[in-house]
């Protein structure tokens, strides 16, 4: 009988385990696939932006209150992106969302 409980006791603590590591993991890949998924919508939104014959980002600067033919990084940070500045931080938001005001 004790042979058994302790069988028992071994197996259930496996498939505890076993459980953990599987809530671990399954955390961590819809964590993996809700930052996919927003990569995906940002980069959509940043390859709809108009753009000039050089492939510049017809946009508004938010700062300066003007137009402006932008490259885009990696990041869809346009050519004239200041960091840390709110205004230059706020157009890569609105870039990223698809809100970015444009111009023809």
């Amino acid at each position: 009988m004790s042979d058994r409980r302790r069988l028992e006791r071994f197996l259930r603590t496996k498939l505890q385990e076993a459980g953990e590591q599987y809530e671990e993991l399954r955390g961590s890949t819809d964590g993996q696939l809700g930052e996919a998924r927003e990569a995906y919508r940002s980069a959509r939104n940043a390859r709809g932006l108009p753009t000039d014959e050089q492939g510049r980002a017809k946009i508004v600067c938010r700062r300066y209150a003007e137009r402006r033919a932008a490259l885009l990084d990696e990041e869809y940070r346009p050519a004239c992106y200041e960091d840390g500045h709110p205004d230059c931080e706020g157009c890569v938001e609105d870039v990223r969302d698809g809100r970015i005001e444009t111009w023809q």
